[in-house]
């Protein structure tokens, strides 16, 4: 038995050209719109129109159409009505009445009258009627014609007119100067109101800072020649933590 690893006279050797499974592409896949379909289609292409068999609404439930079911006429074919010639019977209509013109001998120009001929105006006296009562029209003494005198001539210019008043208190000679107002009850308009408002100050009282409240002994308070005087040695800092010095060593 063989220990080789390759079968038959085969080995492994450089390509003599390019192999397209050794390089890798993208394939059948373009950005390019689609041609099928009605959404995203491309707009440089023809697009046919799209149709689409809708759910039944649910707002119109008792609408009920007779579907293809019609109903026709008896004798309706494919091209219209039947050609049949059909008669019927009808009563005779009535002759229509000549017309009754007058002759020449039933005119009465004579009994004319007044709208034939010419005739004097005529009167008569009737009584009130009852509607009369109702009318609210004026009678003959409730017209006014214009007066002839004054300013109110309708058909001519008037003359001045002069009228002689009452005696005035205003004004006059014999006026009561002492009921005058005086200085004093004029009322002066203060300038803010109409140029522009000045500062203004005011005097308050004096504020005091809020301080302690406690009470503070004095200089006569303190005794510091009273008690015993403290005194300053130099030593040695002891510690618990040291041996003791021992100096006499026994033989």
């Amino acid at each position: 038995m063989s220990t080789s690893a390759w079968v038959g006279t085969w080995r492994p050797h450089r390509p003599r050209g390019p192999i397209a499974a050794l390089y890798s592409s993208p394939g059948p896949k373009y950005g390019l719109p689609t041609n099928v379909g009605y959404r995203l289609h491309d707009p440089s292409r023809h697009r046919a129109p799209a149709y689409s068999f809708g759910a039944r609404l649910a707002q119109h439930p008792d609408d009920r159409s007779p579907g293809p079911a019609y109903m026709l006429p008896p004798r309706t074919t494919a091209k219209g009505k039947d050609g049949t010639p059909a008669y019927s019977i009808y009563g005779r209509p009535r002759d229509l009445e000549p017309f009754r013109t007058p002759g020449p001998g039933c005119y009465s120009p004579e009994k004319a009258g007044r709208w034939a001929f010419p005739s004097p105006p005529v009167y008569s006296l009737r009584s009130r009627t009852k509607e009369f009562a109702s009318d609210q029209t004026p009678g003959p003494a409730a017209y006014r014609l214009p007066p002839m005198l004054g300013p109110r001539i309708v058909s001519k210019s008037s003359a001045p007119n002069y009228s002689m008043p009452g005696r005035s208190t205003v004004g006059a000679f014999y006026q009561d100067l002492c009921k005058t107002p005086g200085p004093c009850n004029y009322r002066v308009v203060d300038a803010n109101v109409y140029k522009s408002r000045a500062p203004q100050y005011s005097m308050l009282a004096r504020n005091e800072l809020p301080g302690d409240t406690t009470l503070k002994p004095g200089p006569g308070a303190y005794s510091p020649s009273t008690g015993k005087p403290q005194g300053l040695t130099f030593g040695i800092r002891h510690s618990d933590y040291l041996a003791p010095l021992i100096v006499d060593v026994p033989d």
